[in-house]
């Protein structure tokens, strides 16, 4: 009841209360704040929040969607867009959930991106650092590819596999791989410890075939590994076909 009367008392307040607001805000939600300067005006009032930043969420698992989770934290939701690799990583709904956050601020906008492990948010960041490249289209290239694949396609100078991600034209993969190439760091396990092997240039195909045909990447890619264990010609009509058969 305490938070829902702070919220009420926050809806009443205008930009003239910049320190009001933050009085609510710090008091009540636990967000970092730092170097305040006291301004009456509108325009300071934006700049307030965004020094308000949350880098990781636990809570309750109330919808997840291939590119948003909402949790419920301390009976707050927050709307959290998500990359595909986090997606086919999450529990079922009602369940508790921990995301590496990144909050993303804009005049207009407060936005929080989610990832279910600290490789994956840092190689965000590398990815919204490049010329070009907002957040949105960095959880795109992130949904593309397992991060672990990316990282090598990135290091390898593989532009024919980046440039199959939806929105990332060859243009757009030159400026990653000159930018990123040699500033990317290693895994630092924590991926690696539950990655799974990377697909080879033929599953690759067959599964850019799949995902044409509107298949979820990860059913996509799960039929393809049962597919191979089964023992299907290495080639790529048969392992499609079985791939087809098996996906769910």
């Amino acid at each position: 009841m305490l938070v829902v009367g702070n919220l009420k008392l926050l809806a009443h307040l205008n930009p003239q209360h910049p320190r009001e607001v933050l009085g609510v805000l710090t008091s009540n939600f636990s967000l970092a704040l730092a170097n305040l300067i006291d301004k009456e005006s509108a325009a300071c009032h934006v700049h307030y929040v965004s020094y308000l930043m949350i880098s990781l969420l636990r809570g309750i698992l109330v919808e997840k969607h291939p590119n948003q989770a909402i949790l419920d934290v301390g009976g707050v939701g927050y709307d959290v867009t998500i990359p595909i690799s986090t997606f086919s990583l999450l529990p079922d709904t009602g369940v508790e959930v921990l995301l590496r956050i990144h909050t993303h601020v804009r005049e207009d906008i407060l936005a929080l991106y989610g990832f279910s492990t600290q490789d994956e948010r840092n190689l965000f960041l590398k990815l919204v650092g490049v010329s070009g490249i907002g957040p949105g289209l960095a959880i795109k290239v992130l949904s593309g590819m397992p991060a672990t694949d990316l990282l090598n396609a990135i290091r390898r100078n593989e532009l024919d596999r980046l440039v199959r991600i939806p929105g990332v034209g060859k243009k757009t993969a030159e400026r990653i791989v000159l930018e990123l190439r040699d500033k990317l760091p290693a895994p630092s396990g924590e991926d690696a410890a539950s990655a799974k092997p990377s697909l080879s240039r033929l599953d690759e195909d067959v599964l850019s075939a799949l995902l044409n045909l509107g298949c979820a990447r990860p059913a996509a890619e799960a039929a393809i590994r049962k597919a191979r264990t089964e023992g299907t010609p290495d080639d790529f009509e048969p392992l499609f076909r079985k791939a087809l058969e098996l996906v769910r």
